[in-house]
């Protein structure tokens, strides 16, 4: 539906993509490094699939429909089988999920999101110092696998599970950054297929427990939203 209509889009003149990306370069911030925006961009963007996948078909629908397309509710409720007004709702449910809750307050949320990155970062580049930089040094990990339900494995000790977290660096390119049940965590979602969550438990300025979710049923459950400013 959505590509009908960029489609028809073609046969009458629409703003060009290349004056809007024009006027957003010339109202960032001077001094902004491109790869980093596009490095942001690039992980809101993986964000942002993965949460649209886990809204149901209607609310999906509604969300892009109307906030990407501009499509009124009256047209979607005719494509949805839906009253307009439960369209509207249908697309306010999903456009909060992807938004996140606004409970947490911002500068705690900041302060976790930095601590998170930081570690995220070290993952990366599979720096063992910085990992053990960011970790408290008796962090508890836990790791929901398939298979093992209700009996989670434990790993204790920043030093212990650093050094075989360095081993697969590598793969940490898939990771990134997102919104677990309104806090800062990492999803691991090649193509856009969640196949890992990371939650964190964050005191200070240093990571004390967290876990690494891949058992599905569990990863059904999570409220995962992209960031904000």
């Amino acid at each position: 539906m959505c590509l009908d209509l960029l489609r028809s889009r073609k046969s009458r003149r629409e703003e060009s993509l290349e004056s809007e990306l024009t006027e957003s370069v010339a109202e960032s911030p001077q001094g902004a490094n491109p790869e980093q925006e596009a490095l942001l961009a690039d992980s809101v963007g993986v964000a942002l699939l993965v949460v649209l996948d886990t809204l149901t078909p209607p609310e999906r629908l509604a969300f892009v429909m109307h906030d990407m397309f501009d499509v009124s509710f009256e047209e979607i409720a005719s494509i949805i089988g839906r009253t307009p007004q439960a369209a509207r709702q249908l697309a306010s449910r999903a456009r909060r999920r992807v938004r996140g809750p606004e409970k947490v307050q911002q500068t705690d949320l900041r302060r976790k999101r930095k601590v998170v990155n930081s570690f995220l970062t070290a993952l990366r580049a599979g720096d063992f110092e910085g990992l053990l930089a960011v970790l408290d040094p008796d962090v508890l990990v836990q790791v929901d696998m398939p298979g093992r339900p209700g009996a989670p494995a434990e790993v204790r000790g920043a030093a212990n599970w650093a050094k075989g977290a360095v081993a697969y660096s590598q793969l940490a390119g898939a990771v990134q950054p997102a919104l677990v049940n309104g806090l800062p965590g990492l999803v691991f979602a090649p193509g856009g297929r969640l196949t890992r969550v990371l939650t964190f438990n964050v005191v200070g300025e240093t990571i004390v427990e967290f876990e690494v979710i891949a058992n599905p049923d569990r990863l059904k459950q999570l409220n995962l939203s992209v960031f904000g400013e």
